[in-house]
């Protein structure tokens, strides 16, 4: 059965099959997360079968809540359907609207809620493979040079995120 996510369709928000938004480029709620440990954040790289920009470098978790979840369930919910993460305090940090082509004719037009956790030494993490190819800590100073020296090798969202709303999610809110 295909995945019913919210989107506004004539200014109503109304469940619609998540493929059909991205193809139709509708506005809708998402979420992100970024787990950040002794300066550095964690990244995964997207499972190559995933439908839109596989094998991508992209921030932590970051996914669409279901018709009518809360936005923090749905955070928890995919740390730990993504990466087997659970036992985490979010935080959120800032609302962020954005458009942008992810290929194959394809556009996330997201309004998203962007949650930030600081996670204790050692985590246990136990990426899914239909959702995550690899997984790696990023120091915080270097994560904005390789995005620029590499921007083929992030998800549009994730460049978005560093190049305009790095300060909001890192820094004192």
């Amino acid at each position: 059965m295909a995945q019913m996510i919210p989107a506004w369709v004539d200014g109503v928000l109304t469940p619609v099959e998540k493929l059909e938004v991205h193809q139709r480029g509708l506005r809708h709620p998402a979420i992100s997360v970024f787990l950040v440990r002794d300066g550095q954040v964690l990244l995964q790289q997207r499972a190559l079968s995933k439908y839109h920009t596989p094998g991508l470098w992209a921030n932590t978790c970051c996914t669409h809540p279901l018709w009518q979840e809360p936005s923090e369930t749905c955070a928890l919910r995919r740390l730990d359907e993504e990466l087997g993460i659970t036992g985490v305090t979010l935080e959120l940090r800032q609302t962020v609207e954005y458009r942008a082509d992810v290929g194959q004719g394809l556009t996330e037009h997201e309004l998203v809620d962007i949650y930030i956790a600081h996670c204790a030494t050692p985590l246990t993490i136990a990426p899914h493979p239909d959702e995550v190819m690899d997984t790696r800590w990023v120091p915080l100073e270097h994560l904005a040079q390789e995005i620029a020296a590499a921007p083929q090798d992030f998800t549009p969202w994730m460049q978005i995120y560093m190049a305009d709303h790095a300060e909001t999610i890192f820094g004192a809110k």
